[in-house]
């Protein structure tokens, strides 16, 4: 089904056709009717489906043109990113119409924020913190919303954000439209829809628990003394365009981005210590190609928008299940293949084994040919005697880059 079947208005036509959109993906299908048509919706889908525009477009059809007397459209993130990511998007959507739209953050002065408020304003995207900043100071009213998206619930759970969020639904009128997107729905989401909602309509467009289809992973056991070196040994062998790093911490990200420059890599950092100019400058240049490699804490698993990322390292393996997900989400996008690799130490297994449960499948672990392993334990899965650990052997569809598997090759281990 074509977009100009789904009752969007010919203005909001005009700007999906200027974006380059044919037809809409299977989100898109289903979320955009039940919002024209005024229902609270609760969309899951995986990362790279068009979430954005599921809820944008129908929102600026029902809106129509500039009205003034205070925003009637709110979008809350979790991060200074998305925020500015989805602002972009609605620019884009609506550029053939009046609308206003003003982006909400920390990490910057307020100047340039109070002056797009006080000349008037449709659509607010913003972060919880900074918002309620704007609503303590008397600089921004939330009285005249009709529409409120709550994006990446999950994580604004994750980042202790849902305090503020229920203190900024209470600014909203009871009579609105809400809509929650959200990979997963623990408890206190569930608490939240309740309390928010108005008999929501759940779209969930794939399994929740799934890798992408077009996204090949492996594991990479290493004693935790060259963890370094084989990742520094993987960038010299594979053949990647872009590739996305993943730690733990801050302060991994940046002892690692400075391991990778040292070693003539062209890198930027990304994390929430960085200033706004950094980190929209580190974006900015991994986008454009003139970094190969973003190194990155968790702020970048979700939603942000870095197309042609062809290979995913997680140098830290994630503690959440779920985070596993997103991270890996990051290549593969919109049907193209891509590749992720997860650096494991004894430390891990217990993580790597709670993703297998999550996702009901082994990762396979693989070897690197010809490099100079030391001895750990995890050598040791899988053989009589010892715990299974999941070595399943090669599984379906993966690629190695000058790897091997376990229980393949009869290299001396």
């Amino acid at each position: 089904m074509p977009f100009s079947k789904l009752g969007l208005a010919p203005t909001t036509l005009d700007g999906v056709r200027a974006a380059g959109y044919v037809e809409p993906t299977p989100i898109q299908l289903r979320a955009i009717p039940l919002v024209i048509a005024g229902r609270d919706v609760i969309g899951s889908a995986q990362t790279g489906t068009g979430k954005t525009a599921a809820f944008a477009l129908p929102i600026l059809t029902k809106l129509g043109q500039h009205a003034g007397g205070g925003p009637r459209a709110l979008i809350l993130e979790p991060t200074r990113e998305l925020a500015a990511q989805v602002e972009t998007a609605f620019r884009d959507y609506a550029r053939f119409t009046d609308l206003k739209i003003t982006v909400v953050f920390g990490g910057v002065g307020y100047g340039r924020q109070n002056d797009a408020l006080r000349a008037g304003t449709d659509i607010i995207v913003a972060t919880p913190g900074r918002l309620l900043d704007h609503l303590e100071q008397g600089t921004m009213r939330l009285d005249k919303v009709q529409f409120l998206v709550l994006d990446e619930a999950d994580r604004m759970l994750d980042m202790g954000f849902l305090p503020d969020v229920r203190r900024i639904v209470e600014r909203c009128p009871r009579q609105r439209h809400t809509a929650l997107f959200s990979a997963t729905i623990p408890p206190q989401i569930e608490t939240l829809i309740q309390w928010a909602m108005r008999n929501p309509e759940t779209i969930e467009i794939g399994a929740r628990r799934t890798p992408a289809e077009t996204v090949k992973h492996v594991i990479y056991p290493v004693a935790d003394s060259q963890k370094s070196d084989l990742l520094l040994e993987l960038l010299k062998r594979v053949n990647y365009n872009s590739v996305l790093v993943f730690c733990r911490t801050k302060y991994g990200a940046d002892r690692i981005a400075g391991l990778l420059k040292r070693n003539n890599h062209a890198v930027a950092v990304l994390h929430s210590n960085r200033t706004q100019r950094e980190r929209e400058q580190a974006l900015k240049g991994f986008r454009d190609g003139r970094f190969e490699a973003l190194v990155a804490t968790d702020i970048a698993a979700r939603g942000l928008d870095i197309a042609d990322v062809s290979h995913v390292i997680n140098y830290d393996v994630p503690q959440h299940p779920e985070d596993y997900i997103h991270r890996i989400g990051r290549t593969g996008r919109a049907e193209a293949s891509g590749d992720a690799f997860t650096i494991m130490t004894a430390e891990d297994a217990s993580h790597v084994f709670a993703i297998e449960r999550f996702i009901s499948q082994k990762i396979p672990r693989v070897k690197l040919e010809n490099f100079d392993y030391k001895y750990t334990m995890l050598f040791e899965e899988g053989k009589p005697g010892q715990p299974k650990g999941g070595f399943p052997g090669k599984a379906r569809g993966a690629r190695v880059h000058g790897g091997y598997h376990f229980g393949m090759s009869r290299r001396r281990r």
